[in-house]
């Protein structure tokens, strides 16, 4: 870690691994930059189209027959969104649309949707599905829009309270294809002070990247994570450190994290 803080930022001399995709990493970048930090750039999730875009097609040509939409994460919104919009001209009026968290929701603000459903305090499914509005389903029809592989907490739970649930997957994560070389000469100079995961298949294809030179140094930095789950999941790959939890999965959530895990190193 370098020496002390300036007044300039909270985060002056923190070296911090960004591992959102490409194109939804530069929020955070600029967040901490801002405080004086050093982001560093590491993609460790593409998002890429669906294997089979003709089911999903089907299901937004069908949009009107379901009651409620929920959508798991942002990109979930652009990808369906932009394909709603293509086909069909607006959005259902008689389709309600639910989210998991707060980043989902800002994401229909571009399309001019703000009434959401979504979660006033934690953000995963298991806050939605505490909501009123996901109590009594019995005999409605939902659609679920993830990605490839989603989990089946959600789906399932709704089909236990009698919902007919339909899955449109519309995006898939992919490992990307990087030259990890540099990161692991940086990681060897103690040159990574903190590490951001945003998903559990972000922090598998991390852990893939690295391979056994890699995965050592890892374990022994400390991550910002944005689940419990997120941090089960450290624990159980073996990372020593404990997981810090960001209170949503929001850009502003983690850097608040980042700040607060820096105020408590005694070194800096």
């Amino acid at each position: 870690m370098r020496e002390s803080a300036s007044p300039g930022g909270a985060l002056q001399g923190v070296r911090v691994l960004v591992t959102r995709p490409r194109d939804q990493a530069e929020k955070l970048v600029l967040l901490v930059e801002g405080e004086g930090g050093e982001a560093i750039r590491f993609p460790v999730i593409e998002i890429a189209e669906p294997k089979d875009t003709q089911a999903l097609l089907s299901v937004i040509d069908q949009l009107d027959q379901f009651g409620l939409a929920i959508f798991i994460s942002p990109n979930a919104v652009n990808r369906a969104m932009n394909l709603v919009l293509a086909r069909r001209g607006v959005w259902p009026r008689n389709v309600r649309i639910a989210c998991v968290g707060r980043g989902s929701a800002r994401e229909f603000k571009h399309f001019g949707i703000e009434n959401v459903i979504v979660p006033a305090g934690q953000f995963d499914s298991g806050a939605l599905l505490a909501l009123p509005e996901l109590q009594r389903v019995t005999g409605n029809k939902i659609v679920i829009f993830r990605g490839e592989g989603g989990r089946e907490l959600l789906g399932d739970t709704l089909k236990a309270r009698g919902a007919e649930i339909e899955y449109a997957e519309c995006y898939r994560r992919t490992r990307p294809r990087a030259d990890v070389t540099p990161l692991l000469h940086r990681w060897a100079r103690g040159e990574i002070d903190i590490v951001s995961l945003t998903s559990v298949d972000g922090l598998h294809n991390l852990l893939d990247m690295l391979g056994p030179a890699g995965q050592p140094w890892l374990a022994r930095t400390p991550v910002i994570v944005v689940s419990r789950r997120m941090a089960e999941v450290c624990r159980e790959l073996g990372l020593k450190t404990e997981p810090i939890i960001a209170a949503q999965a929001s850009d502003e959530a983690i850097l608040e994290a980042i700040k607060t895990w820096r105020e408590t190193q005694k070194t800096l």
